[in-house]
C-alpha cells in the first residue's frame, strides 16, 4: 500500500478525530473529577472500539471484494454520499455558529479505570457516527490485492493513532485546550474546512469509474 493512500487516509481521519464530538464531551468528564489516569482509560476505550468496527468493516467489505465488484460499487457510492452529506453538515453548523460541544458537568463521584475504560468502549462501539464512518467511508481507502486485510488494518492502527495522539493532548492540557476548543470562531473554522473537505472527498468518489 502506498504511502501516499495512508496519509489521505489519515488526513481525513485527522479532521474526523479533531472535530467536537463525544469522545472530547467524554474526556472533559473524565479528567476534572477522576484524573488523568481515568482519561487515559477513556482513550483505551476507545482504541478498542476502533478494532470491533475496524475488524467488523474489514471482514465485511473483503467478502463483497471476493463476490461481487458490483456491489462494492455501491458501496461506494453510498460512501461518497456520506461524505457528502457530514460535509454539508458542518457547513451548515459552521454557517449558523452552532455550538457543537456542549457544556459538560463534572461527574458526581470518581470513576474507576475499569468503568472509565467502558465508557470509552460504550461511547464510539454504540456511535453511529463511527459505525457509518466504518461502513461507509473506510471502504473508500482500503486497499485491494494480496495482502489486503493485513494493510487494511494497518487503516485501523492509524485511526487508533490518532485518536491516542489528539485525546491524550487534551487530558494533558485539558485547563489550556478546554476553553480554546469551546471558543465559537475556532469551532467555526474547523467546522468550514471539515466540510469543505470531505465534501470534495464525496466529490472525488462519486466521479471515480469502475
Amino acid at each position: 500500500m502506498e504511502w501516499t493512500h495512508v496519509l489521505s487516509f489519515a488526513f481525513v481521519t485527522a479532521l474526523l478525530v479533531m472535530s467536537p464530538g463525544p469522545n472530547g464531551v467524554l474526556v472533559a468528564k473524565t479528567v476534572p473529577t477522576s484524573g488523568r489516569a481515568a482519561g487515559f482509560a477513556n482513550i483505551a476505550g476507545f482504541v478498542a472500539a476502533f478494532y470491533v468496527h475496524g475488524a467488523l468493516a474489514i471482514l465485511g467489505i473483503s467478502m463483497i471484494l471476493v463476490q461481487s465488484a458490483q456491489a462494492f460499487m455501491i458501496v461506494k457510492i453510498i460512501g461518497a454520499a456520506y461524505l457528502c452529506w457530514i460535509g454539508i453538515k458542518a457547513l451548515r453548523e459552521a454557517w449558523r455558529g452552532a455550538a457543537v460541544m456542549k457544556k459538560v458537568e463534572p461527574a458526581r463521584r470518581k470513576r474507576t479505570l475499569a468503568i472509565a475504560c467502558g465508557e470509552g468502549f460504550l461511547t464510539n462501539v454504540l456511535n453511529p457516527k463511527v459505525s457509518m464512518f466504518y461502513l461507509a467511508a473506510f471502504p473508500q481507502f482500503m486497499p485491494v490485492g494480496e495482502g489486503a486485510v493485513l494493510n487494511a488494518f494497518l487503516l485501523v492502527v492509524v485511526h487508533s493513532a490518532i485518536n491516542i495522539v489528539w485525546f491524550s493532548a487534551m487530558v494533558l492540557l485539558l485547563s489550556r485546550l478546554g476553553n480554546a476548543m469551546r471558543n465559537g470562531v475556532f469551532q467555526r473554522w474547523l467546522k468550514g474546512v471539515t466540510g469543505a473537505i470531505f465534501i470534495g472527498f464525496g466529490i472525488r468518489l462519486i466521479a471515480l469509474k469502475p
